[in-house]
């Protein structure tokens, strides 16, 4: 289906373009409904598109040489995904399945180029988009090698609450479906481990779980946990 220009207009990406930049844009896009648990693209697949989500969440996996699978990423509205053409690779590295019913906007990869010399604030946005992926995968990272498992849930249930959080009754809610075997895969654990925790966390009132769902209690106690490594 067609794209409305003033759907663009509304995301920081495209906030600073002339109103003829974001035509040309949306003439060249198409807007496709992705039902929850259906793949916007899929690992291994030729990089023909590059997306905007529009809306919902998206959760992008990658399936690594041993045959693991991992969350690296999730996906919020307004944010860019799929431009492999930007890393000079020819297929997607990942697979982007719908957390929950989702809207994206798809352009083909073959317009990345004249579209970023044509607006250096897609170009500059990409390029921040590349470094806080970089920086994520960092902090990852870091964070497997350094700190013991129950540190590691924290900080990443603290940083879904960042990213996607909403007010519920005494706390805060991820507002997707969240599994805990989807947390498992997001630090590097197994499912019985981070079972173990959260249900630890619930006794104790930090958090409350329940199936495919997250609220955060206590974030200021579950923040000094993430922090004070244990004696």
């Amino acid at each position: 289906m067609a794209l409305d220009k003033g759907v663009l207009k509304g995301f920081a990406l495209f906030a600073s373009m002339t109103d003829a930049q974001v035509d040309l844009l949306a003439s060249r896009a198409t807007a496709r409904r992705v039902a929850e648990g259906s793949a916007v693209f899929e690992q291994g697949e030729p990089a023909t598109s590059f997306y905007l989500l529009l809306d919902g969440r998206l959760k992008v996996r990658q399936i690594t040489a041993d045959g693991q699978q991992i969350i690296v990423r999730i996906v919020n509205p307004g944010d860019l995904l799929g431009f492999a053409c930007a890393l000079s690779r020819p297929d997607y590295p990942g697979t982007a399945t719908a957390a929950v019913d989702s809207v994206v906007a798809a352009w083909p990869s073959t317009n990345w180029n004249a579209f970023v010399e044509a607006n250096p604030h897609l170009a500059m946005n990409a390029i921040r988009t590349i470094g806080q992926r970089l920086d994520e995968a960092h902090t990852r990272i870091r964070e497997m090698s350094t700190q013991e498992v129950e540190r590691r849930v924290a900080h990443t249930v603290l940083r879904l609450v960042d990213q996607a959080g909403k007010a519920d009754a005494g706390g805060t809610r991820v507002d997707f479906p969240i599994s805990r075997r989807d947390i498992a895969e997001m630090t590097g654990t197994t499912l019985h481990t981070v079972s173990r925790i959260l249900s630890a966390w619930e006794a104790q009132g930090l958090v409350e779980g329940g199936r495919r769902k997250l609220v955060v209690r206590d974030a200021a106690k579950l923040a000094k946990l993430a922090e004070a490594p244990r004696d």
